[in-house]
């Protein structure tokens, strides 16, 4: 079940995704979070030229893998946080140190893998806390009978009690009796 909806996932992820390249501009300051800056060209009519206007992308970099100053492919994937709906595909340039040195930056089925485990373990707690507020309901519901039984208990117990003692009337005086 799970491997299927993973692989109708990586299907659907393949089948919009585009891959874009840009230059990481900022790398280390956000937990695996990078900044990239893509190409862009905007025409101004006024005097008939094209200028540079750059755009750029929150992408998240699962692994830490790239650092500032590398070339990149990123592609659309779901959204991480509010911002970032992007991810690092591969490096395609690395500045500074090599490749091999980093972590390798995950594939797309590794990364729908570790985010089916993820839910997995996600639902799996949420069944142990929804069982222990279950039983902790059921617990409370019980104290609650055996309090009510109790009172119950004690209200029949006072009933017998005021039924077994006598009753005392208090002596009839009327007007006529008093001479």
């Amino acid at each position: 079940m799970a491997s299927e909806v993973a692989a109708a996932a990586a299907n659907a992820v393949r089948r919009t995704a585009k891959e874009m390249h840009g230059i990481v501009v900022s790398a280390g300051l956000m937990d695996k979070t990078v900044k990239v800056r893509l190409g862009g060209l905007r025409w101004e009519p006024r005097v008939q030229k094209w200028f540079k206007d750059p755009r750029f992308k929150l992408v998240h970099d699962p692994r830490n893998s790239v650092r500032q100053g590398d070339v990149v492919a990123i592609t659309s994937s779901w959204r991480v946080s509010q911002h970032v709906r992007h991810v690092v595909k591969h490096i395609i340039a690395p500045h500074g140190e090599a490749i091999d040195e980093r972590p390798a930056v995950p594939t797309l089925e590794e990364r729908i893998a570790e985010r089916a485990a993820k839910r997995a373990a996600k639902d799996e707690r949420r069944a142990a806390i929804k069982e222990e507020q279950a039983r902790i309901r059921a617990e409370e519901a019980a104290a609650r009978e055996a309090r009510k039984a109790l009172k119950a208990e004690r209200a029949r117990n006072a009933q017998q009690a005021s039924r077994a003692q006598p009753t005392q009337t208090a002596p009839a005086t009327s007007l006529d009796d008093v001479d």
